[in-house]
Order: C-alpha cells, then structure tokens, then sequence
C-alpha cells in the first residue's frame, strides 16, 4: 500500500508487509483491459468448462485447505508466533509443503537464494502497565524505526515539550540536546514528530539517558494521525528502542501532561536485525505429463513475517498445496506441464519470485506458458476480484476471462481489479508480468475498507477492510473465512486444470 508523502528529511521505508493489491471504490465497474487478446481465444462454452471441473473442484476441498492453513498455525505457534523467511518458522513451513508434496507423489524440489534481512527478528512490544493496561499492536498503533537499537525496557514516559493545541505545530523539539534538560535517565522518552530527523531526536534522546523512544504522528492533518514508520539510518551509535506510534497513543500517553513526567509506566521491548544474511527455501513440485514446452505454473508465497503468522496472507499457498494434492491424485491426461511454485522471500520484497526467474535459463523462461497466482484468498470480509493488469502480457486476459466465467457459472459476484502500478501491485505474478509471462489470479482484498456497493455485491460490512488482520499479529488459523477461502479456492482449482488440459495462451515452442 503506498505510504502518504514524508519530508525528504525523514525518508519513510515502504512496509514489508504492504497490501499487494489496494482496492478503490472505482474498481466495482472497472473497465476490461483492451488490447490483451490471447493468440487462442478463451472457451466459448463456459458451462461445459463449468461441468469440466467439477469433480477436481471437489476433490480440492476446503477442510483440506484448512488443515494445511491449521499446520501452518502450528508452526508459528512453535516459532514466536511468526514465520519468517530464512528463520525456524520459515523453514518449518517450507519443509511441511516440501513433506505434503512428497507424500502426494510428486518429487518436490529446494531452491535456495541467500539475501541480507532488515527488520525485526521477533514482534516488537509496547504495553502501558500501570492503570488503565493497554497492550497495543504492532503495524496498527506503533511500528519498530528501522535502526532502532535493541531491548526490553519497563519504565516511566517522560514527555519532551508535545503540542496537542490546534493548530498544533511541534516546531523542533527534541532536535536540539537543550531540549531534554531535566530528562530523567532510564526513562522512555515521548516526542512528536516535527521538521528533524527521527535519528537525530533519538540520539539527543540517547544522550539525556533516555532507556528507549517513541516518537509519535503530530495529528496536525489528517495524513498524519496513523503510525510513523521511518528509518534512523544512518544513526550511528543508536542502541536502545526506537517505535514509531500513531497521534492518539501519543496522546493516551501524555495527556494532560505536555511536558514532563506523564505518570505512565509502559514497556517497550524491540529485538531489531541492521543486517543479517539469511537463506530461503522456494519449494518447486512438478507434475509429470503434459508438454515440457509448454507449462503451466501455480505460484503462490509460503513464508510469512515477523508480526504475525500470515495465514489468510499466505492462503494461497494452502489452497495450492490442497490443489497440488488433488491434481496428483486424479488420473487425466494433460497437455502442459503444471509446475507448483511456493515462494519464500515474498515479505521481504518478493526475494524468491525474482530469484526464481533469475535463475531460469532463457530457454527455460520460455518455456512458461502461463502463471496462475494463488494468494490472498480467504479474507473474513472477503471480496472476489479477478486482476486484470492493465500492462499485463498479451495473453493475460485469457486467464482473467477464465475466472470471471467460473465465477458467472458459480452465481457468484466478481469484479475485475487493476492495480495502480499497472502491473500486479506487489504480487508474486508481478515478477512473472516484468519477464513477459503471461499472469493472472485472485484477490479476496486486504488493508483497504470495503465500499458500500462491494458489500452489496460480495456481502460482508463495508466500512472496514477486507482483512483487518492482513499481515499483523492477529493474521491467524482464526482470522479466514471458510466460505470465501472454499470459493476462490475452487476458481484456481478451475482455471488449474483448464490450463492444463488447453493450449490458450501460446502456440508450443519449437523443440531445442
């Protein structure tokens, strides 16, 4: 999801975690993409092609997504809570889909890729102890500054001269050592955002004694009420905790004191990581059958991240594998090559899409008739949208018709979504799309509040976002929807087989 503008002298990072898609109120009467006829077109008879799939369809059964998504919990329960690319949790989760894929028949393969990780190695805490108790959640009300140093501090909040008078302007305090005069050593410093750099208040901070920080948004304009997330880079010699945290902690901390002891006690705890290298696991199965020329990969991102266990984020992957499972156990004849792809790296930037394709000799690359995306698929207030980029690769709109017709034979609601970047927002088929593969997939919505006509079409509450949880603590076995995780699993399972059994998007490449 874009983040609002910040000065050029306190550069924001962009989330990790970001939404890879944001769904605009627009997008309920988006038009199609022109210009992205396939070189075959898509099936003229839809609800043959219905009736076609039926029996995979149900033999990809939601109980059996469940119990991967259910594995996947388990994993992160043993982890901290978390799933992270290239520690225990992420290696947990990409041998269980590398165990399942063995166990269906298939002769599952790793593809390792080493990259350097920034960022926190476990969820960051901030608790108010003292009455009333408040435990507040990271990425929603306070967020880890990139540089922050590390620890576990329990002690009062001692504010630094905040402005909360509209029309309220912090000016620049605490980015001058004067300004913490009569700080007093080992507590938590409370400063408000201003027109200095994060790493210069929190190295005053540090010199006053300060044992750990939290900057709070000035809540001067409505673009600057949410969590600050910003970087102390380069802040050298910054060794204790540093958060961002929206307007209204700030002011549930200091109120009415502006300056001074604020009669808080809160604990601030951060285990940061400036620079590690770590390895990642992509997990690859493929199905024998079908033309090596011609394939057909299934990609989805398996790993998860460091606030939480992202299993409505990484859905697809449990859908996949549960798609996986039931294309190995069905006898059929296929035309092409189905290829499953579970991707680690993906909240670090998509590390393990890149690296795969990367890797691809040219030939190879060639090779790869289509991709179709599995992703988020079971938001709690789910939407049904079939991308539709609008810089996709000739031969994306073959898929996107494939699924919406599946939807229309369902007597299901769905509606096209182009993302704003033009291609596939942060999506592992962006990489796929950028190399000229053919893409496409489905999005059940993620950060961004549902409208009004997207919860009379696709039911649900508008007003709050499809997946309040997305990528946050509370992303858990808990926070799906079984009935759209069962629909939108059964649209990829029916463009799955589709694709494999027809030669929509190209003509086969001549032998090597």
């Amino acid at each position: 999801m874009p983040l609002p503008h910040a000065p050029s002298s306190r550069p924001r990072r962009p989330l990790a975690w970001a939404a890879p898609f944001v769904v605009a109120a627009a997008c309920a009467d988006a038009p199609t993409t022109p210009a992205l006829a396939p070189r075959d077109a898509p099936s003229a008879n839809a609800t043959a092609d219905y009736a076609q799939t039926l029996g995979f369809r149900r033999a990809v059964t939601v109980d059996r997504v469940r119990a991967h998504q259910a594995a996947l919990q388990a994993i992160a329960d043993a982890n901290g809570g978390t799933r992270v690319a290239g520690t225990a949790g992420g290696d947990a989760s990409e041998a269980y889909v590398h165990a399942r894929l063995a166990a269906a028949g298939y002769a599952p393969s790793y593809q390792s890729f080493s990259f350097t990780f920034t960022g926190d190695r476990t969820p960051p805490v901030l608790q108010r102890i003292s009455p009333p108790a408040a435990t507040y959640a990271p990425g929603v009300d306070f967020a880890t500054m990139t540089g922050s140093g590390s620890g576990d501090v329990t002690a009062p909040v001692y504010a630094v001269q905040l402005d909360f008078t509209p029309p309220i302007d912090p000016s620049m305090i605490g980015c001058a050592a004067g300004d913490f005069a009569g700080f007093p050593p080992g507590a938590i410093a409370l400063l408000q955002r201003n027109g200095c750099t994060f790493a210069l208040m929190a190295q005053n901070a540090q010199a006053a004694g300060a044992a750990g920080v939290i900057i709070f948004n000035e809540g001067n304009t409505p673009d600057r009420l949410g969590v600050v997330t910003g970087t102390l880079g380069p802040a050298p010699g910054v060794t204790i905790p540093v958060v961002g945290a929206t307007f209204a902690l700030g002011q549930s901390f200091a109120l009415p004191v502006t300056n001074g002891p604020t009669g808080v006690v809160a604990r601030l705890r951060v285990d940061f990581v400036s620079s590690e290298t770590r390895t990642g696991r992509n997990v690859i199965a493929e199905a024998p059958g079908g033309d090596p020329a011609r394939v057909i990969v299934v990609a989805s991102a398996v790993d998860g991240d460091a606030r939480g266990p992202a299993i409505n984020a990484t859905s697809g992957a449990a859908a996949a594998l549960a798609i996986a499972e039931a294309y190995a156990g069905q006898d059929r004849t296929s035309t092409n090559r189905v290829r499953f792809v579970f991707f680690s790296g993906y909240a670090e930037g998509n590390l393990g899409t890149t690296h795969y394709l990367n890797a691809l000799a040219p030939s190879d690359r060639a090779r790869i008739a289509a991709v179709v995306g599995s992703e988020v698929l079971g938001s709690p207030n789910f939407g049904r949208f079939v991308l539709d980029a609008t810089t996709a690769p000739a031969g994306s709109a073959a898929i996107r018709d494939l699924l919406t017709e599946y939807f229309g034979q369902a007597g299901l609601a769905s509606r096209t979504l182009s993302p704003p970047t033009g291609s596939f927002g942060g999506s592992v088929l962006t990489p796929f799309a950028l190399a000229g593969i053919p893409a496409g997939g489905l999005y059940a919505g993620t950060i961004e509040p549902k409208t009004a006509e997207q919860a009379a079409l696709f039911g649900g509450t508008a007003g709050i976002a499809f997946d309040p949880c997305y990528r946050l603590a509370c992303d858990t076995f808990a926070n799906v929807s079984p009935s759209g995780l069962d629909q939108m699993t059964d649209a990829t399972a029916h463009a799955v087989l589709l694709l494999s059994r027809r030669n929509l998007l190209k003509e086969p490449l001549a032998a090597p």
